[in-house]
């Protein structure tokens, strides 16, 4: 893979940052949920973003 420029680091940088604060915000509403099947909509989202995250974090390495 070729080398990142400092323009497509700063993108992946807030990309992965953008899929973080996502994943903290689902993972609390999920938490939060009393009807079982919102609680399980927002553990998915959190659970792709979470994983969205990850596959991102593979571009650094």
């Amino acid at each position: 893979m070729a080398d990142l420029s400092q323009v497509e680091l700063q993108n992946l940088r807030h990309l992965i940052g953008a899929h973080d604060t996502s994943y903290q915000k689902l993972n609390t509403y999920a938490q939060q949920a009393v009807d079982p099947q919102i609680k399980q909509m927002f553990t998915k989202a959190a659970q792709d973003a979470l994983n969205t995250k990850q596959k991102l974090l593979t571009f650094l390495n």
